[in-house]
């Protein structure tokens, strides 16, 4: 239910609905479908709420650190990765040093966003990071065919360490975001929790979820499922 009073309730947006039967619908399908499109609403302005609320989180922890990457132009510091922006979106990717191959999830994930890259970057700075050194991170994305991702390695792992994993080498994801105001770099968000918040029968992603796979898959009959995994190679 929404308890915003300038909204209009989602069961009136759906009576108001113009749009024609699909074909050979039945009166059971319709009802289902229209019952969940008023979920669908309600979700869609919850999501909104939590984006709201998301912005408004006072200031976080000063950045004090001086965190070290390297990338395809040489080590540079975080402050660079904004790009000239405010705001940058730091996302860890699991391909560590001791990994044979990279996370086929963490793969599947910044995929997607790669020919988004140019769209993102005209509003703020995005980077992946990961521990292995980057001429390795390099060579993976030429074989990934990855044209606007910038990767960096993080070898000291300090970074890795203070907003990725407990240590710096936690073989886990995760992603952050910080801001840039008045000539100081704050923490403003990241991504938080683990095994402990999943629900039962689920992994434990967060909401919203920022791999468009999981979102395309939950509109189908099938659901995420249970017993499949993203893969690096589907030749077999």
């Amino acid at each position: 239910m929404t308890d915003n009073p300038k909204l209009v309730p989602a069961e009136e947006l759906v009576r108001r609905s113009t749009r024609r039967p699909l074909p050979n619908e039945s009166a059971e399908y319709r009802a289902a479908r229209d019952a969940l499109l008023v979920e669908e609403i309600e979700l869609r302005r919850h999501l909104a709420r939590v984006a709201a609320q998301r912005r408004a989180l006072p200031p976080g922890g000063a950045v004090t650190h001086d965190y070290r990457f390297v990338g395809a132009e040489g080590e540079v510091g975080l402050a660079e990765l904004f790009g000239g922006h405010d705001t940058l979106f730091v996302y860890g990717m699991m391909y560590g040093p001791e990994r044979k191959q990279a996370c086929p999830m963490c793969t599947a994930t910044v995929a997607n966003w790669d020919p988004e890259v140019p769209h993102l970057e005209q509003r703020i700075g995005f980077a992946v990071v990961a521990r292995s050194p980057y001429p390795r991170l390099a060579a993976f994305a030429r074989e990934q065919g990855w044209d606007h991702l910038k990767l960096y390695s993080d070898p000291s792992g300090d970074f890795w360490q203070d907003y990725i994993g407990e240590t710096r080498d936690d073989d886990m994801a995760g992603y952050s975001v910080f801001t840039r105001r008045d000539g100081t770099i704050r923490h403003f968000w990241s991504v938080e929790g683990g095994p402990e918040i999943a629900d039962p029968g689920q992994d434990p992603h967060g909401a919203p979820d920022p791999n468009s796979l999981w979102n395309l898959l939950d509109l189908t009959p099938e659901g995420r499922g249970t017993d499949w995994y993203p893969s690096l190679s589907y030749d077999d």
